[in-house]
């Protein structure tokens, strides 16, 4: 049976107040029917206020993104053991922004990825395609390319052992969402590409990434291959995300 996850990343949002009363409506309602794992990312400064809200309950705590250096002289950066002493258990690598606003290659993507490992923690990494890569029909090469400089760097099966989201870069904060076929399609593709490396790859834990809402969740939670969401706005309202949640 494969895990069942929903992660909520809150990008550039928050504040004490938001932990506070956001943090503690996901808590009080962790137990009504959610049967997935359950994770919240907040930004960097509020990780701790976080984890104290967290405390005792089975939500989980993410970071939005790592360093891929362990320490030394990287102003303003934070490192994966640091992360994991503020009580993270997962951390997102590779997500569309931090590449297309940042700058983020394959290959700093997969150092990321094996810093994360290294400190214990669970990589969620991030692939997808922009419009115009889907629209000039080169999805699964783009797709492939993401994936298989992550495999190069750290193995299939420590691939296989992260969590995967799929996130059409057009479908992020859109509005737009791919179809549950659409989806379907690229992570069936994604969980074929690692078998072809690891028997492990039957049991990969594969989010779906890009305009999920209450009204299409469980239509594509229902796909055989999509095992949860990692979830942009809809993660900011209580209510919303539990419903996503539940879906799963």
């Amino acid at each position: 049976m494969r895990q069942r996850l929903v992660a909520g990343n809150w990008k550039l949002n928050g504040s004490r107040d938001l932990v506070r009363s956001l943090v503690g409506a996901l808590v009080d309602g962790a137990d009504s029917g959610i049967e997935a794992e359950v994770a919240v990312c907040p930004p960097f400064v509020y990780l701790s206020e976080t984890a104290a809200v967290l405390n005792g309950s089975p939500l989980r705590l993410g970071a939005q993104d790592v360093c891929a250096e362990a320490e030394g002289a990287f102003t303003g950066e934070i490192s994966a053991t640091m992360l994991a002493e503020v009580g993270c258990r997962y951390v997102i690598v590779g997500h569309s922004e931090r590449r297309s606003l940042y700058g983020e290659d394959d290959a700093l993507v997969a150092r990321k990825f094996v810093a994360v490992r290294a400190a214990g923690l669970v990589p969620i990494l991030c692939v997808g395609e922009s419009l115009e890569e889907r629209e000039s029909g080169v999805t699964e090469t783009v797709v492939a390319r993401q994936l298989d400089a992550v495999v190069e760097a750290a193995g299939a099966d420590a691939v296989a052992q992260a969590v995967i989201a799929y996130e059409p870069v057009w479908a992020i904060g859109t509005g737009l969402t791919a179809s549950p076929e659409q989806a379907q399609s690229v992570h069936a593709f994604m969980r074929a590409r690692l078998q072809e490396s690891t028997a492990a790859a039957s049991q990969s834990c594969m989010l779906y990434g890009g305009s999920v809402k209450p009204g299409n969740a469980e239509e594509l939670f229902a796909m055989p291959d999509i095992d949860g969401g990692l979830i942009g706005g809809a993660s900011l309202d209580a209510e919303a995300f539990l419903a996503i949640c539940r879906a799963a």
